[in-house]
């Protein structure tokens, strides 16, 4: 049996941990976020976000500096108290080689995940879960990047975006139905969107969703393809289009809808595990879906909203990807830099040679910077901070890419060494290289935080030009802006600026 189920510190020991008031950890958060800028045009003039005032000259430090501290030490004693073992079973009982040999994840990892509660991090406790915070899952999230990747996707895509949409866009009774027996792992979830014809291009899908004459359920037909878990999962959240009628022309559009579908639904099946690259523990798998009725209570988020209901869950989901990605960096570093002391060559150490020196630099800053951004990505969205998309999406561009720059060092310093499987970091690489593609490929994202930050320093200007072109009455609105403009050409920051008549 589990070592650490030996030790009795299973789901049962977690909850008796926080179970005293002084160390019970924060609520999540399940409202979701007004991250409207990217999906509609009517988005909100002001922004809380760092990055996206910075495209309109604006500096607005108060998310950021200091660094966001959103536990007290009594909750972060707790968390500590979860790392610790958790950190001991992958240690102890997972087998990374293991697993990608089966490219399955072993019976007893699976065992011991299911009793650690790692199935339902962030489910809340009422609900059968652990009710982790953003940045108590930020966390947990790291430890299992640092040991095995294959192991960290099969978890993420389960309950980063497989069920993410319950938790954020879910009825009482959808969350009530489901949450519990996916919190505890008895069944797994998947996110259902990629389809032949529309990768990057999301909005392009072709699974169709009909209502019935009756309208007591969507006739549900199409395919989904390269599905984390979709050999596995027994809950899908599925994006298909539907007709739509606009209340005020009477026109009907088609617009995409999200579904919650069960695999015991007739007409649900999948094909075999697809041969990857790397993460081949992680079933990937397409889905097809042949004349499935799918209760009309089974939508999720609205009629006509599944892109906003996507484009939300893959925001609040990336989050992870940064600290996962950062505890990789973290395992690899220490390989290399075991190695670089232990290893001599031409009478010295490794770690003596200035071109190893530098390499080891660069690699723990390159750590450094991602472990920072993801903690306080998660920390602004325990802050409950509205506007976090670009951040998001510049954390997976940085971290996938910070990471293999990182491994590929490691290989390098460790040599012949590297490159064999017994040190297992050849394995990292291969992990790591589906980072830059999947959840938003880099390319797009980068196109994302562009046209983001552009349209929101549009509007900036386009409302400054209707203050210009009709100033009678707009003094005030034109002073401060003159102000705002004046002190940012000085460096000054005009965040906390207050306007008063006596400015002049």
């Amino acid at each position: 049996m589990l070592r650490l189920i030996q030790r009795g510190m299973g789901l049962k020991w977690w909850r008796q941990l926080w179970a005293k008031s002084s160390l019970r950890l924060l609520p999540p958060s399940y409202a979701v976020p007004d991250q409207k800028g990217s999906y509609s045009s009517h988005a909100k003039k002001e922004s809380t976000s760092f990055v996206t005032n910075i495209f309109n000259g604006h500096l607005a430090p108060e998310n950021v500096f200091p660094f966001p501290s959103v536990l007290s030490p009594e909750q972060a004693q707790a968390l500590q108290a979860m790392v610790d073992p958790c950190t001991r079973f992958f240690q102890e009982v997972n087998d990374p080689a293991a697993n990608e040999e089966l490219e399955t994840i072993q019976e007893e990892t699976l065992a011991g995940l299911k009793d650690m509660g790692c199935f339902g991090l962030q489910v809340p406790e009422e609900l059968g879960g652990i009710g982790l915070t953003n940045t108590q899952y930020a966390r947990m999230v790291e430890v299992v990047g640092m040991h095995d990747l294959g192991v960290g996707i099969a978890l993420g895509a389960h309950q980063s975006i497989g069920f993410k949409g319950i938790l954020l866009f879910g009825t009482k009774s959808q969350k009530e139905k489901y949450l519990p027996k996916l919190a505890t792992g008895e069944v797994h979830a998947a996110f259902c969107l990629t389809e032949p014809s529309s990768g990057s291009d999301a909005a392009s899908i072709q699974t169709t969703a009909e209502l019935s004459p009756c309208e007591r359920y969507y006739t549900l037909n199409g395919g989904k393809i390269w599905i984390s878990n979709g050999g596995t999962a027994e809950i899908f959240t599925v994006f298909a289009k539907t007709r739509v009628k606009d209340v005020t022309t009477g026109e009907e559009k088609d617009k995409i809808s999200a579904f919650i579908v069960e695999r015991a639904f007739k007409g649900v099946t999948s094909g075999p595990p697809e041969q990857k690259m790397g993460i081949k523990c992680s079933n990937t798998a397409e889905v097809h879906f042949d004349g499935v009725q799918v209760p009309a209570e089974n939508l999720l988020g609205g009629l006509g909203r599944g892109f906003q209901v996507a484009m939300h869950i893959l925001n609040n989901g990336r989050f992870g990807m940064a600290s996962a990605l950062a505890g990789t960096m973290r395992g690899v570093l220490r390989k290399a830099v075991e190695h670089a002391a232990n290893r001599r060559q031409f009478g010295s150490a490794l770690s003596r040679f200035g071109a190893i020196q530098e390499k080891l630099a660069r690699m723990a800053m390159l750590l450094y910077v991602t472990e920072a951004m993801a903690y306080v990505l998660s920390a602004n969205m325990d802050m409950k901070v509205p506007d976090y998309r670009l951040e998001a999406a510049i954390s997976k561009i940085f971290a996938s890419e910070a990471a293999w720059t990182v491994t590929d060092e490691a290989i390098q310093i460790l040599g012949g060494m590297g490159y064999m499987k017994e040190t297992g970091v050849e394995k990292v690489l291969r992990d790591l290289r589906i980072f830059r593609i999947f959840e938003g490929t880099n390319d797009i994202l980068r196109l994302f935080v562009a046209l983001g930050g552009m349209k929101h320093a549009g509007e900036e200007l386009q409302r400054l030009q209707k203050s210009l072109s009709n100033p009678v009455g707009k003094v005030e609105a034109l002073c401060k802006e003159i102000v705002m403009r004046a002190k940012r050409q000085e460096g000054q920051p005009t965040d906390s600026l207050v306007y008063s008549p006596s400015t002049f």
